[in-house]
């Protein structure tokens, strides 16, 4: 059974086809094959969402499925059924699960004890859906529309700012060595890439650079990233982080420091004035609702190849 819970868990070349699929599933949206058809896929949402619940929804729809989204708050896994017995039961319902929850230890015990694919719509750890969708359109800026998309990405360089210990960063970690990229990070000390993700970046063979200095992280970057400061969970730390972080906001000079037609992406929802100014998020070089039409096609394209 194939699961999709981290960026490693698809080769190189699976990835540069599902590249090639995601930009077909666009090209075609409405006129392509309906591999989901018959089937029902589980969403089963612990945290609230925008992008990953519509752009998953509509995504089975038109892939022909039929999705059902599941709070966990609505179903008996939030009063206490334990994670192996309910993803027991749903095997006995459904095709597959799409899960957006705080710990990986939970998506990947679902993965175990059930008998269907898993897909991994954001935990604290990881957030793979996001970063193959961020490398897709950057990727397609760069190749062109017939151009080798993954090829496109290689030796390219990457900067992500500010909480360098969470999901995206994490993810970039893993993604950029999936996809022949270069990554520096840059955050303060405290936020630093934690023993779990170094541990798994070594076992992978996975380079990466940490900086306190935001300005030494984003020259010679070709995309300059960041995150919200705080995210779903962390809301107590919430002054800490504004007073910590704000040196790695992502503003006009440090935009500007890095490659001169360097992408600015963020994975949404941005709080501007915050972690990025208005000024960059106006800059016809950001690509933020790129990126969230993405998630659309590159979620497509893993679905339908999960399904086969």
């Amino acid at each position: 059974m194939r699961h999709f819970l981290k960026e490693t868990d698809f080769s190189r070349a699976e990835v540069a086809k599902l590249f090639t699929s995601a930009r077909e599933l666009k090209r075609k949206r409405g006129r392509h094959a309906k591999p989901l058809a018959g089937q029902t896929w589980a969403m089963i949402f612990a945290k609230s969402s925008t992008r990953t619940r519509v752009s998953f929804e509509v995504a089975i729809h038109e892939l022909g499925g039929n999705p059902l989204f599941l709070n966990t708050n609505d179903i008996q896994i939030g009063r206490g059924e334990t994670i192996a017995d309910t993803a027991k039961v749903l095997s006995r319902f459904v095709h597959g699960l799409v899960v957006r929850t705080y710990a990986q230890s939970d998506l990947e015990e679902l993965a175990a004890h059930g008998g269907l694919p898993v897909i991994n719509a954001l935990t604290d750890y990881l957030h793979p859906c996001q970063i193959y969708t961020d490398a897709f359109t950057a990727a397609e800026r760069w190749a062109g529309p017939k151009g080798d998309l993954l090829a496109s990405l290689r030796g390219r360089k990457v900067a992500f700012l500010g909480d360098t210990r969470f999901n995206m960063a994490n993810s970039w970690i893993l993604g950029a060595h999936l996809f022949g990229m270069k990554v520096a990070l840059a955050g303060p000390k405290g936020y630093e890439p934690g023993a779990t993700i170094m541990e798994e970046a070594m076992r992978i063979g996975a380079e990466f650079d940490f900086t306190t200095d935001p300005y030494e992280a984003v020259a010679g970057a070709d995309v300059v990233y960041t995150d919200v400061w705080t995210s779903m969970g962390q809301e107590k730390e919430r002054a800490k982080r504004q007073k910590l972080l704000q040196p790695y906001q992502v503003n006009g000079k440090l935009f500007a420091a890095a490659k001169k037609d360097a992408l600015f992406m963020h994975c949404l929802p941005a709080h501007a004035g915050e972690e990025v100014t208005q000024e960059v998020l106006d800059n016809p070089r950001c690509i933020i609702f790129d990126e969230a039409e993405n998630r659309l096609h590159m979620q497509k394209a893993i679905l339908g190849k999960l399904s086969s």
